[in-house]
C-alpha cells in the first residue's frame, strides 16, 4: 500500500510541475537578453537535420554532430539525415582557437514553422545559440517541437565560472566531463580547477614527480588527461583555469619537497578539514626557483591566459617561529606577516608574467603594490571586489555563490556582482568587474553525490551572470529551473544518485525512505563541521548525503499552498502527501533501527510523522470550516519550530508547507514567505 501511495504522490507532484512549467512558456535558462515568442511550431521529427553555412571548423562541426545526437536522445527518434536543413547554423568567422575573455558570444536565433536559423559572429556564439535551441525543444500531445520565436542574445558578464575542488575529495574524469557538458548547457564559460590543497596534489608534474607520487594517494590526473579535459572544454566554449594554492594550503607539496616549507616537518597528507599551519618559505630563493620551473611546466600545459595562485587563509605561525624568516623581514622592512605575504605574491606574479600568464588570487592577495593586471576573486563579499576595482584591478565575485553552504537557489539568484558595495563604483570601475564564479568545495561532497550539490542551483547562478540585470523574478526562475534541471539529465548529470544509493544500501525499497529524503534538506558546511568530527576517511553515505540542498518536492508543496484555491482537489493532493508523512515513522522504524548508518534518522522520521499529523488536522479544519482553537494553533507552531531544528545533519523542509497551511487558518488569512525564500 505504501509503495502505491508513494507513486500516486509522485504522479500528482509531477502533474503540478508540468502545469506550472507550461504556464511559464518556453523554459530557457539563462533567460536571453531579448526573446519574442510567436505563434506556431517547428516540428522535430525523424527529418530533423542541422547544416552549417558560411564559416566552419572542427569545433563547430563537432557541436552540430553533438546537437543531432542530443535531439535523437531527447526525442527517442532516429534521425534519417540527408533531407533539407531544419536548423541552419551560420557563422561569419571562427573566433580565437582557444576561448578567450574578450571573445564575442552573441548570437541570433529565429525559429519559424518551416526551419530555424542560427547566426553568430563567431563559433562560440553559435555554441551558445545551439544550447538555446536544444532548451526550446518541448513535447505535447501532437509532437516534439520548437516554438516559433526570435532570440537576440549576448551575455552580461564575460566571466561566468564554476570552481570545483578536487583536492579534498577526488573527482574522477567522468565527473569532470559530465559537469562540463552541463556547464555548456547553461552557457557558463570558465572551469576553475582547484588542483592542490593540504589533502592532495592532483596533477602530474614531470619536473617534480614527487608532488603527485607521495602527495596524492595515487589519485591525480595525468598530463594527458588534463589535455583531454582542456580539449573537451574548449570544444564547448569553456576555458580551463588551474589553481595551485600557495603559499598556504600546501601540506601536500611538502611530503615530497619539505625544503619548500617554513619549518622542517616531517609532513604528511592532511586528513582533516580546516586551515593548517604549514606554509611555504617566502624568503628563500630556492623556493622561487622551484616555483619558476613548476609554473613553466604548468604554463605549457594550460593554454589559458589566467593562472590562479590561491593565496587565501595563510597562517603565519611558521613565519613567526622561524628566526631566519624574521631576520629577512627586518632586513627588507617587511613589518608584518601581511607584508611578507605581499612580497611573496609580487615575486610569484613576476614568475607568472615571465611565462606569459596573468595572476588570479583570492581577495587576501590584494595589496597596494600588487601589479594592476592581477585579477582579484572575492570570496568575502562585494566590499573587497569594490576595493579591487577602485585600485584598478579586475575582479570576480564568488561571495554568495558558495554551493557547499547548501543554500536555496533563490538566495544565490539574488546575489549580483554589482550589488552591495559595488553599487558605488563609477563607470570605469564597473567595467573592471568581470563577472562571477560559483564554488563547490568538497569537504562534505564526494564523486557519488557531487552533481546533486551543484545542480540545478548552478543554473540559477549562470542566469544571474548571463541575463540582463533586471531579470530577477524568483518564481519565473524556479519554474524554468525545474524544466532545465530535468533537461540536464540528458547531458549526463546525476543529480539524484544519493537517494538511489541510500535505498540500495539500506534495502528499504522505493517507498518510505524516499518520502523521508524528499522531505528533508541537507545542511551546509558551517553546520556540518559543528555537528561531528569529519575527515577524508569518513564515508558520506548517510541521510544528510542523500538529501538535496533544496527539496523540490517541498518547494512545490509550498507553492500549492500559497497559490491554489483550497478546493477538494488541492486538499486531496495535500492529504495524500501528509498521509505519507504521517505513516513514515511506522513504515521506517525497523529499517532505521537496524541499519547503523540510518539510526540517527529515526527521530527525523518521527518528526516528519508528527508534521504529517498536523497537516492532516489542519486540512480537517479547512474542510469543516470550524473555528480553529488559538491554543491548538499556538501548540502546533511550537511543535513545527521544534521540528525545524536540525537533526542528523538535515533540516525538515516539510515544516514550511504545513506552517503555511496554519497561516491560512489564522484569522488574518494567508501570510508567510514565498516558495524558495527560506
Amino acid at each position: 500500500m505504501v509503495r502505491s501511495l508513494a507513486q500516486l504522490a509522485a504522479l500528482a507532484l509531477l502533474a503540478t510541475i508540468v502545469r506550472r512549467a507550461e504556464a511559464s512558456g518556453v523554459a530557457l535558462m539563462p533567460m536571453p537578453a531579448n526573446v519574442a515568442m510567436g505563434s506556431g511550431r517547428l516540428v522535430i521529427d525523424a527529418s530533423f537535420s542541422a547544416h552549417i553555412e558560411g564559416y566552419t571548423d572542427r569545433r563547430l562541426q563537432a557541436a552540430v554532430a553533438r546537437l543531432e545526437t542530443r535531439v535523437e536522445r531527447r526525442t527517442g527518434i532516429p534521425l534519417q539525415h540527408g533531407g533539407p536543413a531544419v536548423l541552419i547554423v551560420e557563422c561569419r568567422g571562427g573566433g580565437p582557437e582557444y576561448p578567450s575573455l574578450s571573445e564575442d558570444e552573441s548570437y541570433r536565433l529565429e525559429v519559424t514553422e518551416s526551419a530555424a536559423h542560427l547566426t553568430a559572429p563567431a563559433v562560440t556564439g553559435a555554441l551558445r545559440g545551439i544550447e538555446t535551441f536544444v532548451q526550446s525543444i518541448a513535447v505535447d500531445g501532437q509532437s516534439f517541437y520548437a516554438p516559433v520565436m526570435r532570440v537576440e542574445d549576448t551575455p552580461r558578464f564575460a566571466w561566468r565560472g564554476f570552481m570545483l575542488d578536487v583536492a579534498r575529495h577526488w573527482m574522477p574524469l567522468p565527473v569532470i566531463e559530465r559537469n562540463l557538458d552541463a556547464m555548456a548547457a547553461v552557457k557558463l564559460n570558465v572551469f576553475h580547477w582547484h588542483l592542490s590543497d593540504d589533502q592532495g596534489f592532483r596533477i602530474e608534474s614531470k619536473v617534480f614527480p614527487k608532488l603527485q607520487r607521495v602527495g596524492s594517494d595515487g589519485n591525480f590526473y595525468s598530463q594527458e588527461q588534463v589535455r583531454e579535459v582542456i580539449a573537451y572544454a574548449r570544444d564547448r566554449g569553456i576555458r580551463v583555469v588551474p589553481e595551485f594554492d600557495i603559499p598556504g594550503h600546501t601540506t601536500s607539496w611538502f611530503l615530497g619537497y619539505p625544503e619548500l616549507a617554513s619549518a622542517p616537518g616531517p609532513y604528511q597528507i592532511e586528513r582533516n578539514w580546516g586551515i593548517f599551519v604549514p606554509v611555504m618559505d617566502p624568503t628563500r630563493e630556492e623556493v622561487y626557483k622551484f616555483l619558476d620551473a613548476f609554473i613553466g611546466e604548468m604554463a605549457g600545459l594550460f593554454p589559458d591566459l589566467f593562472f590562479h595562485i590561491g593565496g587565501d587563509e595563510v597562517l603565519d605561525t611558521q613565519w613567526k617561529n622561524n628566526p631566519a624568516i624574521q631576520a629577512f623581514a627586518r632586513k627588507n622592512r617587511l613589518g608584518s606577516s601581511a607584508a611578507l605575504h605581499a612580497y611573496f605574491n609580487r615575486r610569484v606574479q613576476a614568475l607568472l608574467a615571465k611565462h606569459g600568464k596573468q595572476m588570479i588570487g583570492w581577495d587576501e592577495v590584494l595589496a597596494p603594490e600588487l601589479a594592476r593586471d592581477v585579477v582579484i576573486q572575492s570570496w568575502r563579499g562585494q566590499k573587497s571586489l569594490a576595493e579591487a576595482a577602485r585600485g584598478g584591478h579586475r575582479g570576480i565575485l564568488s561571495f554568495g555563490y558558495y554551493l557547499d553552504h547548501m543554500q536555496p537557489a533563490s538566495m544565490h539568484y539574488l546575489v549580483d556582482p554589482l550589488s552591495g558595495d559595488a553599487t558605488a563604483l563609477n563607470t570605469q570601475e564597473v567595467a573592471l568587474v568581470l563577472g562571477g564564479e560559483a564554488c563547490m568545495w568538497t569537504e562534505y561532497v564526494n564523486a557519488e553525490n557531487v552533481d546533486s550539490r551543484i545542480w540545478p542551483r548552478l543554473a540559477a547562478i549562470a542566469e544571474r551572470l548571463w541575463s540582463p540585470r533586471e531579470v530577477t523574478d524568483v518564481r519565473s526562475m524556479y519554474a524554468r529551473m525545474d524544466v532545465v534541471s530535468k533537461a540536464l539529465e540528458w547531458t549526463g548529470v546525476q543529480d539524484r544518485p544519493g537517494i538511489d544509493m541510500l535505498e540500495r544500501r539500506s534495502g528499504a525499497g522505493d517507498g518510505p525512505l524516499r518520502v523521508l529524503v524528499n522531505a528533508v534538506e541537507a545542511l551546509g558546511i558551517d553546520q556540518r563541521q559543528k555537528a561531528r568530527h569529519y575527515n577524508s576517511f569518513v564515508p558520506l553515505n548517510r541521510l544528510a548525503d542523500a538529501a538535496s540542498p533544496e527539496s523540490e518536492f517541498v518547494r512545490h508543496l509550498e507553492q500549492i499552498v500559497a497559490d491554489a484555491p483550497m478546493d477538494s482537489a488541492v486538499r486531496g493532493e495535500l492529504q495524500l502527501v501528509f498521509s505519507l508523512w504521517s505513516q513514515n515513522a511506522g513504515e521506517l522504524q525497523d529499517v532505521l533501527n537496524s541499519r547503523f548508518f540510518l539510526v540517527e534518522a529515526a527521530p527525523v522520521s518521527k518528526d516528519l510523522s508528527r508534521i504529517g499529523d498536523i497537516g492532516l488536522r489542519a486540512l480537517q479544519y479547512l474542510e469543516s470550516g470550524a473555528e480553529v482553537p488559538r491554543d491548538w494553533l499556538a501548540e502546533q507552531r511550537q511543535e513545527l519550530d521544534r521540528a525545524m531544528l536540525p537533526g542528523a545533519e538535515v533540516s525538515l523542509g516539510a515544516v514550511r508547507p504545513v506552517r503555511a497551511l496554519l497561516d491560512i487558518l489564522m484569522p488574518s488569512g494567508r501570510s508567510g514567505n514565498p516558495p524558495g525564500s527560506h
